[in-house]
């Protein structure tokens, strides 16, 4: 019924929507490799998007439980588009089937062969230096402009080369690089002084500041204690100095934050004929690994394959922590390498853990 009126009749428009805030725009690092095309879970395969470990990608949406909508960001800026498995079904997938080593992936940077799974028996002397990590799918990260890292830490197998590249650098250029001064409880021998080569600090000291936290590592020598104090690599950089470690694989969970901003580099083992060239080569130049009173470490076949297997270890286990993997198949080439990419440093943008900005 339409009833007439002489009476105007006043519209009131409402602005009817939801006021959005702008999402904040997140990115992660990944830590491993991605195939659509062999995963049985994701619901199209050519909608999946396929990734390396080590890429970075730029998280659209998160709203699926499941699956994210992501895009790989490259130099060139977006690369392409797709879905990913997302943290949380990542997560249960890698936990539930945790194979002892994946020669797929890398077995070309330890020199490995592929073949069928096998059980390592990881047979070093020191186990605890290898634990179970967490689990890393996704590492959140943000973009910074190019800056110098406060330390360089240097990681790998025994015999691989960590101390020679350590010195190398610091010998090279000791304005840029400097190395941190260990601690000890031994008696100064003639001649040696307190702060030159060592800090001569009593047992009692040194057991105490270890329990308190206050060493990055330590150990214990023919009845003496040594150690590296984390207020030594603050020594070092407040010189203004990049202070190089070189520590074992342990002592990441410590270092990879904001407080020592490092620049992680994994020193990866050649295969085992590689290394026999290499041992051969330096004896004859009477640079190979020497024992004391300068004795040359004679090595084996059995050695050189531990030196591999523990170089694979390291690298299952710690994968997650490296800024950089280098093959050191060539001392010379890798040094090149190192130093290259740590000009690079200063001159390009760097992806960073983001709980170092915020």
């Amino acid at each position: 019924i339409i009833r007439s009126t002489d009476q105007g009749i006043t519209l009131k428009i409402v602005q009817n929507f939801a006021e959005h805030q702008p999402q904040a725009q997140k990115y992660v690092k990944a830590h491993f490799n991605y195939d659509p095309q062999r995963d049985r879970l994701i619901p199209c395969k050519d909608a999946g998007l396929p990734f390396k470990d080590g890429d970075i990608l730029h998280i659209m949406s998160t709203e699926d439980p499941n699956w994210w909508q992501a895009k790989i960001v490259n130099e060139e800026g977006d690369g392409p588009t797709g879905l990913i498995p997302a943290q949380q079904l990542e997560e249960k997938r890698q936990a539930y089937v945790q194979p002892d080593y994946d020669y797929s992936k890398s077995s070309l940077f330890c020199g490995l062969k592929k073949r069928k799974k096998r059980t390592i028996k990881y047979t070093t002397r020191n186990h605890k230096d290898f634990d179970k990590c967490n689990i890393t799918i996704y590492e959140e990260v943000t973009r910074m402009p190019p800056f110098q890292r406060k330390t360089l830490v240097l990681v790998g197998a025994n015999h691989v080369g960590r101390r020679s590249m350590k010195e190398r650098l610091i010998r090279d250029d000791p304005r840029r690089f400097g190395a941190v001064m260990p601690h000890t409880s031994r008696t100064p021998r003639q001649g040696e002084e307190h702060g030159k080569g060592y800090f001569f600090d009593t047992r009692e000291n040194m057991e105490a500041d270890i329990k308190a936290g206050k060493y990055l590592e330590f150990g214990e020598f023919n009845g003496n204690l040594y150690g590296t104090k984390l207020e030594s690599i603050h020594y070092t950089v407040q010189q203004g100095k990049m202070c190089v470690l070189d520590v074992n694989p342990t002592s990441l969970k410590v270092l990879k934050n904001a407080e020592y901003m490092p620049y992680i580099v994994f020193l990866a083992a050649p295969s085992a004929d590689v290394q026999r060239i290499m041992w051969e080569e330096g004896r004859r130049k009477g640079v190979a690994g020497k024992k004391g009173h300068g004795t040359v470490e004679m090595r084996s076949e059995k050695d050189f394959l531990r030196t591999v297997e523990e170089s694979a270890q390291i690298e299952r286990v710690y994968k997650q922590y490296f800024d950089l993997t280098l093959v050191n198949d060539d001392f010379e080439e890798t040094y090149r390498e190192l130093k290259k990419a740590l000009s690079d440093l200063s001159a390009a943008t760097q992806w960073v853990p983001v709980d170092w900005v915020y």
